[in-house]
């Protein structure tokens, strides 16, 4: 069923992979009036049924995201989304210009506190497939352990940083909201408080129906097989502090 009545309102979720992006999309869809369709880049996305889509301008992608999108006939929409993480951008590098440009976006930016977390699950998710564990999952094996070049770690640690500065230059503050990874899985009941107040909709209980579960369990240090000669490289420099181990494990998303 496609959309013909005035548009809704739109917005963005947007981060870097292994963030919560999933997650909180997850929860924001358990509001009748909220609707975000996956990945509107990501050509298997299993929300969009055009899987030509991507041959599309930018503005023609943005509209079929945001004025023809795919419904559902359980939900009244007043507020339709969409996630993309950042290296969608990378491959598609006009687009963030014209989804900046989309008039009364809002956007919803998930940071982790530990970048080097993001990657190493993001590279254990790319080898084992498994990229969610929810409560009422079986248990299942842990995670590959995995060798992380300096390299790829110096890439993507600038690359997280450029993005966070590039959304928050982007977009003026009433238009952006920023939720940490850690809060959302902590909190998430005052996290989705937040952010029904920042999209503008009614607050809604959760029902609690699924949980998002860790992943991975273990440490750095057990997880990156180079740990240590990944730290004696950063060691001093502005990276330093994502290999120091005292924070807490959090549920990987």
């Amino acid at each position: 069923m496609t959309h013909t009545a005035p548009a809704p309102q739109p917005f963005a979720i947007l981060g870097m992979p292994r963030t919560g992006t999933h997650y909180l999309e997850e929860l924001l869809n358990e509001h009748a009036n909220v609707l975000s369709n996956g990945e509107l880049l990501n050509t298997y996305d299993a929300n969009w049924p055009d899987k030509d889509r991507l041959l599309r301008s930018d503005r023609e992608l943005l509209e079929l995201a945001y004025l023809r999108f795919p419904t559902r006939s359980d939900k009244e929409v007043t507020h339709v989304g969409c996630k993309i993480n950042e290296p969608q951008f990378q491959e598609r590098p006009s687009f963030f210009n014209e989804l900046a440009r989309w008039p009364g976006l809002k956007v919803i930016l998930l940071s982790r506190r530990n970048t080097l977390e993001s990657l190493r699950s993001l590279v254990q998710a790319r080898q084992s497939r498994q990229w969610l564990k929810f409560s009422s999952d079986d248990d299942t094996a842990p995670p590959p352990r995995v060798n992380l070049s300096i390299a790829s770690c110096e890439d993507y640690f600038r690359a997280a940083d450029e993005f966070h500065a590039r959304v928050a230059d982007s977009f003026a503050s009433s238009r952006l909201l920023e939720i940490e990874y850690e809060r959302l899985l902590r909190e998430p009941t005052a996290c989705l408080e937040t952010a029904w107040r920042f999209l503008g909709v009614p607050a809604l209980q959760l029902s609690g129906s699924g949980t998002l579960q860790r992943l991975e369990q273990r440490p750095l240090d057990d997880t990156v097989e180079n740990f240590e000669e990944l730290r004696r490289h950063f060691a001093g420099g502005p990276y330093a502090r994502f290999f120091e181990l005292d924070d807490a494990l959090m549920p990987e998303g």
